[in-house]
């Protein structure tokens, strides 16, 4: 567990990083989590390329870590409104969220060794969140940002 999350969200961290076999598959981990803002990050490996030649990050790869952060963001603004215990309403919960949509915009190639995604809540309501996110590496350069939009209810 990263020093950052505090215990009450570490079953959200769990989620994303052990019961999702894709995130599981990329090497996400979770770096913060809190009502306001959700980071994670993820090393370079050659099963991330894109383009195998220039050796950047493929897109589904970036859109992915952008959907990963943006659907911790709305599950953590879940938790946080109905202050409830995830270990209890976690497979509920999660029964009942799902990306309705996604945009991203790539606004560079993706190079680096280690790359971090952060996502912030715009709007939660009673049955959608939107979040917005940012995918950056190690030199803090921007690599992508996105906008999702998440069923939550």
């Amino acid at each position: 567990m990263s020093p950052e999350i505090k215990p009450e969200w570490t079953m959200i961290q769990n989620i994303f990083e052990e019961h999702i076999a894709f995130n599981f598959l990329i090497g996400f981990k979770t770096q913060h989590i809190s009502q306001s803002e959700v980071v994670i990050s993820f090393e370079h490996k050659p099963e991330l390329h894109g383009n195998p030649v220039h050796k950047i990050l493929h897109g589904g790869v970036i859109s992915t870590a952008l959907d990963s952060v943006g659907g911790m963001m709305a599950l953590v603004a879940i938790v946080a409104e109905q202050q409830c215990v995830i270990a209890d309403d976690w497979k509920k919960i999660m029964r009942n969220l799902g990306t309705i949509d996604l945009r991203v915009d790539f606004l560079r190639p993706g190079r680096g060794q280690l790359f971090s995604a952060r996502s912030e809540i715009l709007r939660k309501g009673n049955k959608i969140a939107v979040t917005r996110m940012e995918l950056h590496n190690e030199s803090n350069d921007l690599i992508a940002v996105g906008t999702g939009t998440y069923l939550v209810g």
